[in-house]
């Protein structure tokens, strides 16, 4: 037998030359998601890009907290993210240690930073360790010190000097292309964080590329902009203490429970054990109010809630802050379920006895609600017997190992396809990662939903299987995929099942879209191809170019369907490249109103809106054909 010599290191051997220490931007580098979650193209609102914009706020957050500059500045410009606050400025003897020495900054003494949203010394070191570009600036007493980065590595570093300008800091970063692809930013995205922002610091103001954000009413301003135009049962009430404030009411016609829950000003999409200790206490102090045992699911029907909480050290269960996992507040130990439950029974039930109207206002809402469940419940029985006959025998649902609402570190990948027929889901089911991706196969066009009830979701078996499948029955705090994605042919049968099946999440789960969770894929419309080189085109644009880069004959395909696009080359579609277009409620739309005129009867006024759209299509086809 051959002897083996274990003082030479080979591949798969663990010896001396296998131990190596990472420096701090090599570790950020190598594993970003211990540190900003996903890194993502921009499509989704937890993308990485924009916790890069939101850990760098953070700091700025935590200065105004401290009583230090009332005024944030954002910029972004052709991928490049500036960020101006007016606070202390960092110690000009620090800036380079703040932003790249791991487990360094003034946020471990609680003494400076209490209640600070950044509390482990990483967010602007991930900020630098991740950018192409990175330049910080501080302006402290008269003076000022620049430094500028290139992927973690000092590329300037220039000396102290005096400057004139308001004490404060100024950083500038540009997200490397090397790790976040070709990624774009979703201005509404990045609005809806700056709302949150002056939501929940009262005197701060906020300019987004010219644009001034300012709130006067904490989160009743937050929740009338995200109510949208819906009607409520009843005025917002607001509850406000120096740690605690709660904005709350019921939507008329919305199901489910809307949550928007902060910790610190951080928005914790995930919930927690504030949001977890408000639930209960809605529920007890509304029974203890009416002395009556009603079902808990009765009377948070069709809430829309805001919480905001702040409290020392807290503990998220992620680097990324979206869940708090703290049970106490510091530093006099109470527990949160304690002190949000001693807080809400006393606040909401005066407010209840000083305000009779608002008070009969909400027992008829918790009285419909009860109606509703005990009318939909034999319905709901036999729907929930017909979801598992037809997920054992139809297997409409091709389902992935990993769960959203799991702990598994890649529930942020989780994703459902809803597809329609049986060779367009055959590919997809073949191409997957079936430990994050499923498909949800639909047979034929789903039932227009627009002005039905809830009755239709248990009553039509598409429906019922879709809401079983994506566990959102009781709302979003249990949805199964992070990422819903309708994926249709882009012919006029697939737009249709499109606009059906977005006309259905509106109607009973608009809060599926309001958390970002719906999107639209991008499938190419032809291949291009020559012996050396492929390329799948998603626009007549991109066709062109490509027939002129790989010239000077190339083959090529139109694809009519996601049926003809073969398994092998799916892959490269839904994988880490896959192109998202996501489903946005931006505020000023009204999409009652919207639904109303697309998916309602049919109107003069949408048959001319068809014809006029159509003369302009013909125009656009005969100006296309002419530039050939």
């Amino acid at each position: 037998m051959e002897e083996l010599d274990y003082t030479q290191s080979t591949p798969g051997q663990y010896s001396d030359d296998s131990v190596r220490t990472l420096d701090w931007k090599e570790h950020i580098r190598l594993r970003p998601g211990m540190y900003i979650g996903k890194l993502g193209d921009g499509s989704s609102q937890d993308d990485g890009i924009y916790v890069l914009i939101k850990e760098v706020i953070d700091n700025s957050i935590d200065e105004f907290v401290m009583g230090n500059g009332r005024t944030i500045e954002v910029a972004i410009k052709d991928q490049k993210v500036t960020i101006r606050d007016y606070g202390r400025g960092m110690p000009l003897g620090k800036v380079i240690d703040c932003v790249s020495k791991i487990n360094t900054g003034a946020k471990y003494d609680s003494k400076v930073f209490k209640k600070a949203v950044g509390l482990n010394g990483v967010g602007s070191k991930a900020v630098n360790a991740l950018s192409s570009f990175f330049s910080v600036q501080s302006i402290r007493e008269g003076r000022t010190k620049i430094v500028e980065f290139e992927r973690g590595e000092i590329i300037n570093d220039y000396p102290e000097e005096p400057c004139a300008l308001r004490s404060g800091t100024l950083i500038s970063f540009v997200p490397d292309e090397e790790l976040f692809g070709h990624y774009h930013f979703i201005a509404e995205y990045i609005e809806q964080m700056l709302w949150n922002y002056v939501f929940l610091n009262n005197g701060l103001t906020i300019w987004f590329n010219g644009t001034r954000m300012q709130a006067k009413n904490g989160l009743v301003d937050l929740l009338q902009r995200n109510i949208n135009g819906n009607p409520i049962m009843y005025p917002i009430i607001q509850i406000k203490e120096e740690d605690f404030e709660c904005a709350l009411t019921h939507s008329s016609k919305q199901y489910g429970e809307e949550y928007y829950s902060f910790v610190n000003g951080q928005h914790t999409t995930q919930g927690g054990t504030h949001q977890a200790a408000f639930r209960e206490a809605l529920v007890k102090t509304i029974r203890e109010f009416y002395k009556k045992d009603f079902d808990p699911s009765d009377i948070r029907q069709s809430i829309v809630a805001a919480i905001s909480i702040k409290i020392q050290e807290p503990v998220f269960e992620s680097q990324t802050k979206t869940k708090l996992g703290s049970q106490l507040m510091e530093p006099d130990g109470q527990s949160i379920r304690n002190y949000i439950g001693d807080l809400l029974k006393k606040q909401l039930d005066n407010y209840l006895h000083m305000n009779s109207d608002m008070a009969e206002a909400l027992l008829r809402k918790i009285l419909q609600s009860e109606k509703e469940r005990k009318d939909f419940a034999n319905i709901k029985k036999l729907a929930k017997d017909s979801v598992k006959k037809v997920s054992l025998h139809n297997k409409k649902l091709r389902d992935c190992r990993v769960h959203y609402n799991s702990n598994d570190a890649r529930r942020l990948e989780t994703t459902l396809f809803i597809t329609e027929g049986d060779s367009a889901s055959g590919s997809i089911t073949k191409s997957r990662d079936v430990n994050t991706q499923a498909v949800f196969s639909l047979k034929g066009k789903p039932l227009n939903s627009f002005g039905l009830s809830k009755r239709v979701v248990y009553e039509n078996e598409e429906f019922n299987m879709l809401q079983s499948a994506l566990n959102v029955e009781e709302g979003v705090e249990n949805l199964r995929y992070n990422y819903i994605v309708v994926a249709t042919d882009a012919d006029v049968d697939g737009m249709h099942i499109r606009l059906l099946l977005l006309t259905f999440f509106l109607q009973f789960y608009p809060d599926v879209i309001k958390t970002g969770h719906l999107y639209i894929l991008q499938t190419p419309l032809f291949r291009v191809r020559n012996k050396k080189k492929t390329v799948y085109c998603y626009s007549e644009e991109e066709r062109v170019d490509a027939i002129k880069e790989l010239s000077p004959s190339p083959e090529i395909t139109r694809f009519k369907g996601l049926g003809e696009i073969s398994p092998d080359e799916f892959r490269h579609f839904i994988g880490p490249s896959m192109r998202l277009d996501p489903v946005l409620m931006r505020k000023a739309s009204d999409y009652a109103e919207v639904l109303s005129f697309y998916m309602g009867r049919n109107t003069p006024e949408r048959q001319e809106f068809i014809i006029d759209n159509l003369r302009l299509e013909e125009d656009i086809i005969e100006q296309d054909v002419s530039a050939f």
